[in-house]
């Protein structure tokens, strides 16, 4: 028998072999190799405990190692192992129409493989709608700057953080950018509701430059998360939908991180009373990060355009993977323990009374804004509250790796706007202890108060 061979997690052995994502190339980085994770905390190969405050990529709602889970994917597995979604199974059935029971509305479900995929589809879905029911110019897609919308070339010429194009344009032609709902850095002036709500009406304005029948749809987060946690107020999403509305334009709700309770709502929308998107795209909390599932939720009105006779009025558009059983089966099991635990309920609950201490450190002359939303956490970092000139790339780098130190995995808005990257991310996972949210708020509040 061979014996055993050990494996080195060295750097030059990891990095001659694994191309890890987001990763500036360090010969000297220690590297993280984790090895198994119990509720919000993960433990690498050297024993050393770490609490995940990010949920891995935003994607960890119900945290590391749920039995309930792993069985429903085992268990979906021995059933039926494949199937594809050029057909029907019972997984992926029940979970559209659970996603649409969700919704508040009729809505019907394409799925993919991740929230990347889910925007691309809504894109082409957006094109063809319109083309087949008598506007085929309409085809630019519009979206906001420092919002983000995925990887794929087609997402990333959504996501307009310049940071995250550089060397990969031109983009895909016909998406457009316009001004967000940053009341802390606002050119308007004026209070944050005044502020965003002339954001909106930078987006009517683009609508009209460009001429409404060539607009088709405009995506945005409900937060802004990768792109510093930016929390526009209720007025301005019912504004945007009101506007999408005049100019039959659809409205593209980006809910990949704000999704399955993030919030305090089941979807980040529902915090802006009377507003029902056209086109809801969703994945990460979707299956708490358990396995790989995007999601594009449409409105049956919407889908009625594409039951046309014609060789080519079908959407056609396939993913080999999207929806498969095992996911929908994982996405159901994951539905069905939030709704039984309160997740929603307790987020809210436990995001005002826990990671609202974080609110104090507003107090620190290098904190310029608190940004909170139920466990969405952004502290916007500033050499000093009159200049509000962002703190540097070190310093920020200083106050991840503190954290890590110390045992807590926080994250910061990376490779987005030239300059800017400076804010510190806090997104634990949903089930987080008490202890754990203590935990995340004393060392947050330590290693910023020692700067």
């Amino acid at each position: 028998m061979e014996a055993q061979v050990k494996m080195d997690y060295s750097v030059e052995k990891t990095s001659s072999r694994l191309w890890n994502a987001m990763h500036r190339y360090n010969k000297d980085a220690e590297q993280t190799v984790a090895v198994s994770g119990e509720g919000s905390w993960f433990t690498d190969d050297n024993g050393m405990k770490y609490l995940d405050g990010v949920s891995g990529l935003w994607c960890l709602n119900l945290g590391y190692g749920r039995q309930e889970i792993v069985n429903a994917a085992a268990e979906q597995m021995k059933k039926l192992s494949y199937f594809p979604l050029t057909m029907n199974h019972q997984p992926a059935v029940e979970l559209a129409g659970k996603i649409s029971e969700l919704l508040g509305e009729k809505y019907q479900t394409f799925f993919s493989n991740s929230g990347s995929e889910a925007n691309e589809a809504a894109f082409k879905i957006v094109r063809q709608y319109h083309n087949q029911t008598g506007n085929p110019g309409k085809y630019k897609i519009i979206s906001r700057y420092r919002g983000y919308h995925g990887t794929t070339l087609g997402a990333l010429s959504a996501t307009a953080q310049a940071n995250r194009r550089v060397k990969y344009d031109p983009p895909v032609p016909g998406f457009l950018h316009v001004y967000p709902p940053y009341s802390y850095r606002s050119i308007f002036g004026g209070g944050a509701e005044e502020s965003d709500l002339k954001a909106a009406q930078m987006l009517e304005e683009m609508i009209n430059w460009e001429g409404e029948e060539t607009v088709g749809a405009f995506i945005m987060e409900p937060f802004i998360s990768g792109g510093g946690v930016i929390i526009p107020s209720t007025k301005y999403i019912q504004r945007v939908e009101d506007i999408c509305k005049k100019h039959n334009v659809l409205l593209i709700m980006d809910e990949v991180v704000s999704g399955y309770g993030r919030t305090g709502k089941m979807f980040g929308f529902m915090h802006a009373e009377g507003v029902q998107p056209d086109i809801v795209t969703m994945a990460k909390g979707l299956t708490s990060g358990y396995l790989p599932l995007g999601a594009t939720a449409v409105k049956s009105e919407i889908y009625d355009a594409f039951k046309e006779e014609g060789k080519n009025n079908h959407f056609r558009h396939v993913s080999t993977y999207g929806g498969h059983p095992a996911s929908c089966a994982v996405a159901l099991k994951n539905i069905e323990i939030i709704e039984r635990e309160k997740i929603v309920e307790r987020v809210n609950d436990l995001g005002e009374k826990k990671l609202g201490k974080l609110d104090q450190l507003i107090e620190h002359e290098n904190v310029g804004e608190v940004r909170r939303i139920g466990f969405l956490l952004g502290l916007e970092m500033v050499t000093d509250k009159a200049s509000k000139v962002p703190l540097d790339e070190l310093k920020m780098a200083e106050i991840v790796g503190k954290c890590k130190q110390e045992g807590l995995i926080i994250g910061k808005n990376g490779d987005t706007v030239p300059g800017q990257n400076n804010v510190i991310i806090v997104a634990p996972p949903l089930t987080s202890t008490e202890d754990d949210l203590d935990f995340i708020v004393e060392t947050v509040s330590a290693v910023i108060r020692s700067l």
